[in-house]
């Protein structure tokens, strides 16, 4: 059995323990889970993060409780939600899916532990002082994935060399969205590539989106990381196969679910070790102790039947880069 599919078997509808157990044979410590997408598409990843939490001893329903809180990829949600677990007085709380997470969770508080994982620089926002000295009352994992949108722009010129304007999907209300713009500008420009920018917040904006992406003839595109379009990855995945825009992706999800293309970090080890930082300061450590993990891991997935549908030729060279080939 490979790991992945291992990975997606741990997987299932993250259940939180009733407050009124937690008072049995002593108080139970409880962790907020603040995420800001939503639990179906995340689930298997949720289950990565108890493993990671089993690994200094802590198991849910039995020595620790987690209390879930998902936005849904409605970020302005997330203050109210962050809000509701400081009042709860959880011991920590577990900031994932983003920047948006991580930053209403810290404008939640200044005194219960956070870890986070977040796709761009912890230090420019505020939430730690350094990567290797936090201080302050967060940590957590930085997954880099703001910055591989340049690669991911690369890699599609070369699967699809005859491309004139490269689409680039972002979300307007993740607070990087311009610099992630800005960013793939640069980029774009030192290689002669032209890039046109298209936004979208919710499911209807993504229909029309998508629609205009169509009309305007662009010739492929770059779905930008973001905790919204993870959510709704099935719906863009076949959005994009309806047009026949050939795109890339943050995450390994989009091309199992059929899209060409994935480029990115491995969300499953930043997930575990968010667990095992969360166990680690219910053992006693402080935040502003531990280190912000940078990723190290990452992966080119590539979709060999949906290259055929489209037309594509993966260069050999891409192939033999490519940690999976999916045929």
């Amino acid at each position: 059995m490979r790991r992945r599919e291992f990975i997606t078997l741990l997987g299932g509808a993250a259940v939180a323990l009733p407050t009124t157990a937690r008072t049995q044979q002593g108080r139970v410590p409880v962790v907020g889970y603040l995420h800001s997408g939503a639990l179906a598409p995340f689930s298997h990843l949720v289950a990565v993060f108890r493993q990671g939490l089993k690994e200094f001893g802590y198991v849910e329903g039995q020595n620790v409780a987690i209390e879930h809180r998902w936005a849904e990829g409605q970020y302005d949600r997330l203050p109210a939600l962050a809000g509701d677990l400081v009042k709860d007085q959880v011991e920590v709380i577990v900031a994932q899916g983003g920047m948006p997470s991580a930053l209403a969770a810290k404008r939640a508080t200044s005194t219960i532990p956070i870890v986070f994982s977040v796709g761009d620089d912890p230090v420019k926002v505020g939430l730690v002082a350094s990567l290797n000295r936090p201080g302050g009352n967060a940590t957590g994992v930085n997954v880099l994935i703001g910055a591989l949108d340049s690669k991911k722009l690369g890699l599609l010129r070369e699967i699809a060399p005859r491309a004139t304007v490269i689409a680039v999907l972002v979300n307007p209300t993740l607070p990087s969205a311009q610099d992630r713009v800005s960013s793939l500008q640069k980029a774009a420009t030192a290689i002669g590539q032209q890039i046109q920018a298209f936004y979208a917040s919710d499911e209807p904006t993504l229909e029309v989106t998508f629609s205009r992406l169509a009309q305007t003839g662009v010739g492929a595109l770059v779905v930008s990381s973001d905790p919204f379009f993870n959510s709704w990855r099935d719906q863009i995945v076949a959005l994009a196969t309806r047009y026949a825009i050939p795109a890339i992706y943050e995450t390994r999800e989009y091309v199992m679910a059929g899209g060409l293309m994935s480029y990115g970090t491995d969300l499953a080890e930043s997930y575990r070790q968010v667990g095992i930082y969360t166990g680690r300061i219910l053992k006693g450590d402080k935040p502003a102790d531990l280190p912000v993990v940078l990723s190290s891991k990452f992966e080119l997935v590539i979709n060999m039947k949906t290259a055929n549908a489209l037309g594509l030729a993966v260069p050999n060279s891409m192939q033999l880069l490519a940690d999976e080939v999916i045929e």
